[in-house]
């Protein structure tokens, strides 16, 4: 019997269920895959789990910021923490005397491990990590983000909002006469406070109760309008929603959030909760260049950086950072906002489309495109002032990383080098789901 390892004493990492979104940013960025779900809450693997950190930052709430000190033996499983409904409370001392391990230190914090950015699957496949280069720091000019104002707690738990707008930025929902369509819903905040930036989210709590009687968990919605307000000078900001009527699988479901929001009429009122999100942040230095890849609903951030940046042109506060939007749908009829985005100067803004359903033609993704402007991408990621944000679904991202990667190898720069500037200097931001 290994005597140090049976009483060890270890800080045991946990995901408080009371403040938790679900967003599922967490178990995205994990590079050991120790964080999984079940439809009630994320949890944490205390075998897998190596203290790398990286799910700290992007976590919107800091639900993911919880500890325990733990006897290695009796680590909760991931069956007790799905089953919870609040944190357990620290252990008395007395439990714990006598367990420490013989390299204390060690034990309770150990040296945080460089993620891998090649791990194996379940298969035992070897797989590129593509999180591993995603940053968990804002830009170094990004202004400062408000975060968890409302919440389960906050002095206050959820703030009462008014939604003044609700209109479809699809074709698809017109033309195939359905509801499978993206709404744009403008929610006003009235004399409440609620500061955003580009890049953060709110959550929205829907009205009743799941299956088993529990009330339903907040959603999560990107922003996707500037920081002073869908209509400027108004406490007010906008949400882009697409109807939920598949899950992951492929199989019929009907969001249950997503339909709500889509169906509210102008007059109702909404609780929210938020916002959150400290690092998937603009920079605000006004030579900074943006590149901006997303497919569907992964605009909204991009439309609100978009939009601050032209109200600073307008302006005459901005001195012409560049930039570039690559942007994704199955097909044009399902892509947000296609109609303004047509309408933005070209030299304002370099807008290259990708559709994969278009009938007749060949599937063309992100990617694709990022590599026919290989040229251009390779002269910004040498730039230090050029910030790279990728929002979408979490099949994207490895995709859109692997894309960059040639673009790097391509222009004969070493990846590894390049990757690791752009994490740790807070200038390639993934926000997948």
């Amino acid at each position: 019997m290994n005597a140090i390892a049976e009483t060890a004493v270890i800080k045991q990492h946990l995901i408080d269920p009371e403040i938790c979104i679900r967003c599922n940013t967490c178990e995205a960025i994990c590079p050991v895959q120790a964080i999984t779900h079940d439809n009630l809450n994320y949890v944490v693997d205390a075998s897998k789990c190596n203290l790398c950190m990286d799910c700290i930052s992007p976590c919107p709430t800091g639900s993911i910021d919880n500890w325990r000190s733990m006897p290695r033996i009796r680590a909760y499983s991931i069956e007790e923490q799905l089953k919870w409904e609040e944190l357990p409370a620290e252990l008395p001392p007395e439990e714990l005397e006598g367990l420490v391990d013989a390299d204390p230190e060690a034990a309770v914090a150990p040296t945080p491990a460089a993620p891998p950015a090649v791990v194996k699957d379940p298969s035992g496949q070897e797989t590129f990590n593509s999180s591993a280069f995603g940053a968990t720091l804002p830009p170094w000019s990004a202004a400062h983000a408000y975060s968890n104002i409302y919440g389960p707690k906050a002095t206050q738990k959820t703030v009462t909002a008014t939604v003044v707008g609700n209109v479809r930025v699809t074709e698809v929902g017109k033309t195939a006469g359905s509801d499978y369509d993206t709404h744009h819903i403008v929610l006003d905040f009235g004399a409440m406070p609620f500061p955003v930036l580009e890049g953060q989210s709110i959550g929205v709590v829907p009205p009743g109760v799941d299956d088993i009687g529990r009330k339903h968990h907040p959603r999560q919605y990107s922003i996707a309008s500037p920081r002073n307000g869908e209509r400027p000078g108004y406490n007010n900001l906008s949400l882009t929603i697409k109807r939920v009527l598949q899950d992951h699988d492929g199989d019929p479901v009907r969001g249950v959030a997503s339909n709500y929001m889509c169906d509210l009429q102008v007059g109702d009122k909404v609780e929210v909760i938020g916002p959150f999100g400290t690092s998937f942040l603009m920079p605000n230095h006004p030579r900074s260049n943006i590149v901006m890849i997303c497919t569907g609903t992964g605009s909204a951030p991009m439309r609100a950086m978009t939009e601050w940046r032209r109200r600073l042109r307008a302006s005459g506060k901005f001195e012409g950072g560049k930039l570039m939007l690559f942007f994704g749908a199955r097909t044009q009829e399902e892509l947000p906002y296609f109609g303004p985005l047509q309408s933005l100067p070209k030299d304002f803004i370099d807008i290259n489309f990708a559709f994969s359903r278009t009938p007749g033609q060949p599937k063309r993704y992100v990617q694709d495109a990022m590599r026919e402007r290989a040229a251009d991408l390779a002269q910004l990621v040498q730039d230090p002032n050029t910030f790279f944000y990728v929002c979408g679904l979490k099949s994207m991202e490895e995709g859109v990383v692997l894309a960059l990667r040639d673009v790097v190898q391509g222009a004969g720069l070493n990846w590894d080098t390049v990757g690791g500037a752009l994490k740790r200097e807070g200038r390639l931001h993934l926000e997948t789901y």
